[in-house]
Order: structure tokens, then C-alpha cells, then sequence
């Protein structure tokens, strides 16, 4: 697929999809603006080389309602430190009248792509409204190619098309992972729901030398192991654990947690040995013991993969086990690492490491698609 400095970019018009899906605190200000960072490379580009420039993206609140991209315009328009027009609506006539009217150098950010369900049904007609009047698309946002959306796939049926430095970048660092990674090759995998990670896991069952599972990832397998017995979440991951062997050697759970009558914790925190956890109590992070032979395992790894938190880190009660493996990761200097997922780059920004792996992943899903060796809609558009 071509990457930017397959193009010339002198008075066109190129279409950008980036991923602006940041987090909003409760006043609706942008909580973390790391995607809305990774992208600037990429404009900046486009802009040294006369580009006329279209950013597009969407962007939703925790509870799924579709915002408007003022916040991320006014974001933008300080990290560029120049002016950028937003539109009233992705397509339409107003918006084909501001992109028509373009001069070299000049910035539009389209609105919310998602406030049309044409978008998510991957619409043809849609992604031609996209494309129209534009000369070049350009995909930097690897976070949603997993997505069958129309301004992720159907669209570069329409525009020459290539990727982004950060789509470049990302893949890259996620290649060296399946293709040639150091050993010993140590996986992390927690986070809220195994059916989100079983194909990775099943994968990594063959690359990798250690999984080590946390949070409600490993609360699952140890339920099918018998240990705990909160059927509860077992009953809705169930199918999910048949895709890989929960007996192999290679998996290493929990020893031990630290768990409570409730997730507040009010009611008491107790680090309890696996075994002994009761059905009426919450599993809530990984214990001392377990923190600290996962600790030895990385200390000694060459490669590391980071996906999912050890346990609910938003509540201090309960951000040990996830801190102290992400300080842990960091520490071991000789180690390529990578750490991607919304909930693990909140927690690794939230605790100031951020800035220290090897790579970091703007993209959840679509890394561990990707790690599963599953197809991503929006590569596999590219490839002509």
C-alpha cells in the first residue's frame, strides 16, 4: 500500500480519516488528547507539501451519544497553531462549498462522521458524498480499520489512496511483534472482557513463552478452572474460552487478589489467595504474590505486549496490581514493548509511562485484530 511519500500532495485535496475518539471528562473537555497528537505528523505533512487538507473523524461520549468536533477543532487549532475550519455536517452542500473553495495551506475538520448511520452501514452513496470533489485519501487512523465503515473502506474505492505516518508506524511496530520478536516474548492481557482478547490469546499461545492474565480476563478462566465460583461472568464469556487451551502451560493466572464486598471498596479490601475467594466477594485486582512473580517474568523478557489492565485501576483501592506492572515494563530497558487499548493508555497515562514504552498503540480492537491475525476492512481496502 502507498504511504505519503508515494504522492504529490501540490494544490490537492486530500481526505484524512483520523481517529479524534478522545476521552471526555464530566464538563465534556477533553480528558486525554493523545490520538489528536498522533495525527499532527501527518497534517503537518501534508501541509509542507501544499496540500489543501480535509480531516475527518467521529467522536462519542462513554455513554455512546455522538458529539460534535468543536472541542477537538479548538484542540487542533492549538497544537497546529493556525485556523481550521469545521463544517456543519461531513457532506452536503455547505460542506461541498467550504472544501470547493479551499485555498493551499487551509485545514477542514468535517463533523462527526456517525451523526449518519450511513457511516457505520459502510454506505456506498455515503462514501461517495465523501470522496467528491477530493483528490487523494489518505488513512491514518489504524484504531477504527477494523471497522467496515465508510470512511474507513468503501471510500478509498473512489480517491487514490495510502496510508498515514501513523497508520505507517503502527503497523510497523505491530509487524515486528508477529514476525520477528525477541525471546522470551511476554504477553499482558487483562482488561474487562475475555471475548475481546480469546483470538489474540489463542494466537500468542503460539508466539509467545508467558500470557500473564489479569482482571476480569483471568477472573473467567480461573471460574472455568473451577477456582472461583461467580457464575455470574461466567456465563457470558463462556463461549469465548473454547477458541484457545485455558490449561496451557504458557497461561499464568492469579495467585492471588485483592477483593471486597463491593467495587467501592468501602465495605473492606482484603488480599485473598485465589482459592479462598467467596462467592459474594468482588475480584477486584491482582495480589502481592501475583504482582511480584509476574515481575520477575518481565524483568527477564525481551519482547513485551500490553493489552488490558490488572484489575479496576480507576479506584485507587485498587490500582496496584496495574501501576506496578506497568512501572515494571518500563524498568526492563532492554525489552521492546508495546501497550495499546483505551482503558491500558488511560491507566499507563494516568500513572506517567506513557512516554516510555516502545510503541504505543492508539488502537484497542483493532491491535488485537491485528495481533490475531484476523483482516482489517480498512488495510485490506488499501491493497490495490
Amino acid at each position: 500500500m502507498k504511504t505519503l511519500k508515494d504522492f504529490d500532495f501540490n494544490n490537492k485535496k486530500v481526505l484524512v480519516r483520523c481517529d479524534f475518539n478522545v476521552p471526555l471528562n464530566e464538563k465534556g473537555e477533553i480528558e486525554d488528547d493523545f490520538r489528536i497528537k498522533k495525527a499532527v505528523p501527518t497534517i503537518k505533512y501534508l501541509l509542507k507539501h501544499k496540500a489543501k487538507v480535509i480531516l475527518m473523524s467521529h467522536l462519542e461520549d462513554s455513554e455512546g451519544n455522538y458529539l460534535k468536533l468543536d472541542k477537538v477543532r479548538d484542540k487542533l487549532t492549538k497544537l497546529l497553531n493556525r485556523q481550521i475550519k469545521k463544517t456543519e455536517d461531513c457532506i452536503g452542500k455547505e460542506a461541498e462549498k467550504e472544501v470547493q473553495n479551499m485555498k493551499q495551506g487551509e485545514i477542514i475538520l468535517l463533523e462527526n462522521l456517525r451523526f449518519h448511520n450511513q457511516e457505520k452501514e459502510n454506505d456506498i452513496n455515503f462514501a461517495k458524498e465523501l470522496a467528491r470533489n477530493k483528490d487523494i485519501y489518505i488513512n491514518d487512523a489504524f484504531s477504527v480499520s477494523h471497522r467496515s465503515h465508510a470512511s474507513v473502506s468503501a471510500v478509498s474505492r473512489y480517491l487514490d489512496s495510502g496510508i498515514g505516518f501513523l497508520m505507517e508506524k503502527e503497523l510497523e511496530a505491530l509487524n515486528r511483534i508477529i514476525e520477528s520478536p525477541e525471546k522470551p516474548f511476554t504477553a499482558v492481557i487483562g482488561g474487562a472482557k475475555i471475548s475481546t482478547k480469546a483470538k489474540v490469546i489463542k494466537n500468542f499461545l503460539e508466539k509467545a513463552d508467558y500470557i500473564l492474565l489479569g482482571g476480569k480476563v483471568a477472573n473467567t478462566i480461573l471460574e472455568a478452572r473451577g477456582v472461583f465460583h461467580r457464575k455470574d461472568d461466567f456465563l457470558k464469556e463462556k463461549e469465548a474460552i473454547r477458541d484457545f487451551d485455558i490449561n496451557s502451560s504458557k497461561i499464568y493466572l492469579p495467585e492471588d487478589v485483592l477483593v471486597s464486598l463491593d467495587i467501592s471498596g468501602r465495605e473492606g479490601v482484603l488480599n485473598k489467595d485465589v482459592k479462598e475467594v467467596k462467592e459474594n466477594e468482588f475480584s477486584l485486582d491482582i495480589g502481592k504474590k501475583t504482582i511480584d512473580y509476574y515481575l520477575k517474568i518481565i524483568k527477564d523478557s525481551k519482547t513485551i505486549v500490553w493489552s488490558g489492565p490488572m484489575g479496576l485501576f480507576e479506584n485507587p483501592l485498587f490500582e496496584k496490581g496495574t501501576k506496578e506492572i506497568g512501572l515494571g515494563i518500563i524498568k526492563n530497558k532492554r525489552s521492546y514493548k508495546v501497550v495499546g487499548g483505551g482503558d491500558t493508555l488511560f491507566a499507563v497515562s494516568k500513572f506517567g509511562l506513557i512516554d516510555d514504552f516502545s510503541h504505543v498503540s492508539g488502537g484497542g480492537g483493532a491491535m488485537l485484530s491485528f495481533l490475531a491475525n484476523e483482516e482489517l476492512p480498512g488495510l485490506k481496502a488499501l491493497e490495490k
